[in-house]
């Protein structure tokens, strides 16, 4: 029993950095993130911003990266632009960033959206209009914007 007191202890005796620094070392984490995890913990916050500043500038905690890292994730879920860009604002990571990882990325989103329609739907174009609208509110839901699923789902008509 006085173990575990003691361990619980030297746990809870941890200093920001070294917990930022655990939590980076499974995964990545941006700044907005950490400092969050790191408020919760009950660290201080002059500690935490502190630990913050230093990973970043070691290069072990880095917003572009974690940005490429759920971008990459996100594009293989099939998601859109939309939807990316939704949840990188989340993470407190700024439009212009965004915006440049975005168009960075030279990725169809066109043919990404198609691809999704084909998973969801199989090669079988709408049958009516109602259908077409089911397509569409997928796709938007998905995170496509709208000139994309227009494009998308007109094209299948056409096909």
């Amino acid at each position: 029993m006085k173990r575990t007191a003691n361990k619980g202890s030297a746990g809870s005796e941890r200093s920001a950095y070294d917990r930022a620094l655990g939590m980076l070392a499974r995964r990545e984490y941006s700044q907005r993130e950490l400092r969050t995890r790191l408020e919760h913990a009950g660290c201080d916050e002059d500690e935490s911003e502190s630990a913050i500043r230093k990973l970043r500038e070691q290069k072990y905690q880095d917003d572009v990266r974690f940005a490429e890292m759920i971008m990459r994730a996100r594009v293989g879920q099939g998601y859109g632009p939309d939807r990316v860009r939704a949840e990188l604002r989340s993470h407190g990571l700024a439009d212009a960033a965004i915006r440049a990882l975005l168009d960075a990325a030279e990725i169809d989103w066109d043919a990404m959206a198609r691809a999704q329609l084909r998973k969801k739907y199989g090669g079988k174009p709408a049958a009516d209009h109602a259908e077409r609208g089911k397509r569409a509110a997928f796709l938007l839901r998905r995170g496509f914007n709208a000139a994309t699923v227009r494009i998308v789902t007109h094209s299948e008509v056409g096909d």
